[in-house]
C-alpha cells in the first residue's frame, strides 16, 4: 500500500477562507505520477481554486501541499515553476504578434532567467525541440504562421506546448477544450493521453465526454469538499452526485 509520501502531489486538510467563506473545505487529494486526475463539480466548489492553491496564486488557510514530498505552501509562484508544476488557464495566454515558433522558442527554459536570456541560442538542440514539441501538439506545419492566425482550438494547443517545452513533471489545465470543436477535442484527449508517459495532468473541464475520454481518475467537488471520487462509471452512479452535480 503506497504512503503519502508515494505520490507526486500530495494535498492534506487544505482549507482556504475568503472573508469568513471556505471556498476549499479540509480537502486532502491525491495525484500519482503519470495520472491524468480530472477535477468536476458545480461552479463555486473550489475547482480553480485547488489550481490557484498549487500554483501559488492563492495561499492556504490550513493544511500541507507537497509535490515530489516538498512542501509548496511557502514557495512564491515562480519557485513553484522551476519545481516542474505548469499551469494553463482558461483563456489561452500566448504572444499572437509572435510566430508559433517564436512562441515556443521563447518559453525555452534556458532563455527565461536574467543570464539565461543573455546568452540563450538557437542551437539545433533548441530547434530540434520545437519541432518535436510542435509536431506533439499538431502544429508542426504552422511554425512559421503568427499565433493571431490560429484557430481558438491551435491556440489552447499552442499554449500546453508552451508549458511542455519547459518538461514539467505536473501540467495543469483549466478547462482545456471549451470553445473547441468536436475534432480538436478529440485531438486534445489524444494529446493529454500520450503526454502521460513522463508526466501528470490535472484537468478541471466541464465536457463530461472529454472526460470520460481521458481521465484515469475523476474528483467531484462541492463547497470545496470532495463529494466522490473514483472512475467516470463510479462517480457518474454515485447517489450524492446526481443529486448535486447531475441535478437528479
Amino acid at each position: 500500500m503506497s504512503s503519502n509520501t508515494d505520490f507526486l502531489l500530495a494535498l492534506e486538510n487544505v482549507s482556504v477562507s475568503f472573508d469568513g467563506f471556505k471556498a476549499v473545505n479540509d480537502l486532502t487529494l491525491y495525484v500519482n505520477k503519470n495520472e491524468i486526475r480530472v477535477i468536476i463539480g458545480p461552479n463555486g466548489a473550489g475547482k480553480t481554486t485547488v489550481l490557484d492553491l498549487i500554483c501559488g496564486r492563492t495561499r492556504v488557510s490550513e493544511g500541507s501541499i507537497r509535490f515530489n514530498n516538498q512542501e509548496l505552501t511557502e514557495l512564491a509562484e515562480h519557485e513553484i515553476v522551476r519545481r516542474g508544476i505548469g499551469r494553463k488557464f482558461q483563456t489561452p495566454s500566448i504572444y499572437e504578434d509572435l510566430t508559433v515558433f517564436e512562441n515556443l522558442e521563447i518559453s525555452f527554459p534556458q532563455g527565461r532567467t536574467v543570464w539565461g536570456a543573455l546568452t540563450f541560442r538557437r542551437t539545433d538542440t533548441v530547434r530540434k525541440r520545437i519541432h518535436d514539441v510542435a509536431e506533439s501538439i499538431f502544429l508542426d506545419g504552422h511554425l512559421h504562421r503568427r499565433a493571431e492566425m490560429l484557430s481558438h482550438g491551435q491556440k489552447q494547443w499552442l499554449e500546453i506546448g508552451m508549458l511542455l517545452i519547459q518538461d514539467p513533471e505536473l501540467l495543469m489545465l483549466d478547462e482545456p477544450v471549451a470553445g473547441m470543436s468536436v475534432a480538436e477535442r478529440a485531438k486534445t484527449a489524444e494529446l493529454l493521453n500520450r503526454i502521460t508517459q513522463n508526466r501528470a495532468v490535472l484537468v478541471i473541464e466541464h465536457d463530461m465526454k472529454f472526460v470520460e475520454s481521458i481521465a484515469h481518475k475523476v474528483t467531484v467537488l462541492n463547497q470545496g469538499r470532495i463529494l466522490a471520487e473514483g472512475s467516470m462509471a463510479a462517480v457518474q452512479d454515485h447517489p450524492r452526485v446526481k443529486e448535486v452535480y447531475l441535478g437528479h
